[in-house]
């Protein structure tokens, strides 16, 4: 039997163990082939005449992923080494050569990187017309996609992926040299010291995650303290919030469990004290883990939940600066009635205002035109003025830095604002963003040119792209503004960048789940001896279950619950800057991340219980 025959043969004895490892990579090679496979597809270069953000969002994001895999794969890979120590030291005892060893660890890890390329770039050509008709429907494109092989895509993806295996297989080949034979034998047997828990510590991780959570939700434009530390402030708040987060993991769960120990009621109630003990045995190791696992979980979350309710918004965001279709200056066009739901001819006047040492431009509207035109939005809060009096629109205007203005000088004459709207009864990019609404009589004084402006509601607003295109084009008008054009450019762009942050976020989440599972199946082994002693002294198969779930699940929901955290804190952040609601978007996002999370609790459970009765039902 040949090395080679050898290899195929453990590979076919521990595909069990390997199943998981081997459908992340082919999941992590089927997103990255899809990425690649878009880059260079000709649909997609088709619409990258009019969306220039496709081509480089897809670059980035396969570069990216590229960076992420390779880390997972050699991360999961170490893993694995462990587990196979034991067996590479018997190989060792039995007389086969250190090179032959080698080679055979080898060849076993290329031959599952080769498969799991192939099966991935196959799958991945399967998917890749499923993944482009998303991309095209939000960014709602009306394109029909078709099966689009390219054999640049196929290329990238095999010699990126091939390069990865080599790699991780050369560490495999390296573990026979790296160890003496004792230390092989005894791999599974090194763990960590019981740690110490150290209410100092514990207390300054809390202190930390408290202080990077209430820098993050300062208001950066009003904040000293933004101020003082300017472009610094983020990566001060990153910091702190790793720091907080190892420290939690090394110091307050140590002490909340080695209280918990303590604490008689509990601690002797079935397996408890057992649960405590091995979670605060092994704490040390799993605390790294468990930072970066928490940190990956909060960036996934803070990235796409931000990109998914700036998209959830997109309609909102268009309305509110053009609540009108169209809107144009000019003379009314030939539009088909049926189509239209109210139109309005609108006269404004622009008027130069001083205000301190600079002049603003206003338009000028009068109060009928206001009041017709604010009914017909629906406006709730339409306010009347009388002889001395005028309102405001402003669209830009937010109260931590604008200047609110009790009063505008016309004509030499000062006159009060009773009001001021963030809001307008006209298109932003017609008209421009600040208005003054004046009285039907002050309005006929003011001496400035008159124009003639038409506003038009239609039927179906989104899906009027071939009117909008019309009226650009027509000769005849000028300041065009298009809530239909506006609505598509953001779709098209919030839509790619939803299509790559979800699915990035899919491959780090599912990256993270492995990762917790590798190490999880790591520790079933090791524990297989103490719970074949339980079942020898009577425990029961329900209450090891019972302590089975416990430990899985402390592992599992502290990183997930610290990264909830960490993106419910950043995002508050992020909404509060932008003054979009976010809330049932990131909720959506949440839950979505939360479950995918929890079936893989599940499956580790599963394995896990697996594991540690193996030999028992095999005996």
């Amino acid at each position: 039997m040949t090395l080679f025959d050898l290899a195929l043969k453990n590979i076919r004895r521990n595909l069990k163990s390997y199943s998981l490892y081997i459908g992340t990579t082919i999941f992590s090679i089927v997103i990255y082939f899809t990425f690649v496979t878009l880059k260079y597809s000709e649909d997609i270069s088709a619409l990258a005449e009019a969306s220039k953000q496709i081509s480089g969002i897809m670059s980035a994001s396969s570069f990216v992923l590229m960076i992420f895999v390779a880390i997972f794969i050699t991360y999961s890979n170490s893993f694995f080494m462990k587990k196979r120590k034991k067996e590479v030291a018997l190989y060792s005892l039995l007389g086969v050569r250190k090179r032959s060893i080698g080679f055979l660890l080898f060849f076993e890890n290329m031959v599952i990187g080769l498969f799991s390329l192939i099966v991935g770039v196959g799958l991945g050509f399967l998917l890749s017309r499923v993944l482009l008709t998303i991309l095209v429907k939000l960014m709602g494109l009306d394109v029909v996609i078709g099966f689009a092989f390219s054999m640049d895509a196929v290329i990238n993806t095999f010699m990126v992926f091939f390069i990865i295996f080599l790699f991780t297989s050369l560490q495999g080949y390296r573990v026979i040299y790296r160890f003496k034979l004792i230390d092989l034998f005894h791999a599974e047997k090194k763990g960590e010291g019981l740690p110490r828990a150290r209410m100092i510590t514990a207390i300054l991780g809390v202190t930390t995650l408290v202080g990077a959570y209430w820098l993050a939700l300062q208001d950066l434009l009003t904040s000293e303290i933004w101020r003082m530390l300017g472009l610094a402030t983020p990566i001060v708040i990153i910091a702190l919030t790793v720091i907080g987060s190892a420290l939690l993991f090394h110091s307050v769960l140590v002490y909340v469990l080695s209280v918990m120990k303590k604490k008689q009621f509990w601690a002797w109630k079935g397996l408890n004290l057992l649960t405590a003990s091995q979670l605060l045995y092994r704490i040390r190791g799993n605390a790294k883990t468990l930072t970066i696992i928490a940190i990956l979980s909060a960036t996934t979350i803070t990235a796409g939940g931000a990109v998914f309710g700036v998209y959830y918004n997109a309609e909102k965001n268009v309305q509110a600066y053009a609540p009108h279709t169209f809107m144009w200056e000019g003379a009314p066009q030939d539009i088909n009635p049926d189509m239209i739901e109210h139109e309005e001819s609108i006269t404004s006047k622009m008027l130069r205002i001083t205000e301190d040492t600079h002049e603003m431009e206003y338009a000028v509207i009068n109060q009928s035109t206001f009041e017709k035109l604010a009914k017909k939005l629906e406006w709730s809060d339409i306010q009347a003025i009388k002889d001395g009096e005028v309102l405001i629109m402003d669209t830009f205007y937010d109260e931590r830095w604008s200047q609110k203005k009790e009063s505008v000088t016309i004509a030499d004459v000062e006159y009060e604002v009773t009001k001021l709207y963030d809001k307008s009864v006209f298109n932003t990019f017609t008209l421009g963003a600040s208005a003054i609404v004046v009285t039907d009589d002050l309005y006929s004084k003011i001496t400035a040119d008159e124009k003639m402006y038409q506003a038009v509601q239609v039927k179906d607003y989104k899906n009027q792209l071939a009117l909008s295109e019309e009226l650009a084009a027509s000769t005849s008008i000028d300041n065009f503004s298009s809530a239909t054009k506006d609505y598509k450019d953001s779709i098209e762009a919030y839509g790619s960048l939803l299509f790559v942050g979800s699915f990035l976020g899919l491959v780090f989440l599912v990256a993270t789940g492995s990762i917790i599972f590798f190490k999880m199946m790591t520790e079933a082994e090791e524990d297989k001896a103490k719970y074949t002693v339980l079942r020898k002294i009577g425990v029961s198969k329900r209450e090891m279950k019972r302590t089975v779930r416990n430990q899985v699940a402390v592992i599992f929901t502290a990183p997930l619950v610290l990264g909830l955290f960490h993106g419910t804190v950043a995002l508050t952040a992020f909404s509060n800057l932008f003054m979009m609601d976010f809330l049932i978007p990131v909720i959506l996002w949440m839950l979505a991340y939360t479950v995918i999370y929890t079936i893989y609790y599940f499956i580790t459970v599963r394995s896990f219980n697996k594991t540690i009765n193996q030999d028992y039902l095999e005996g």
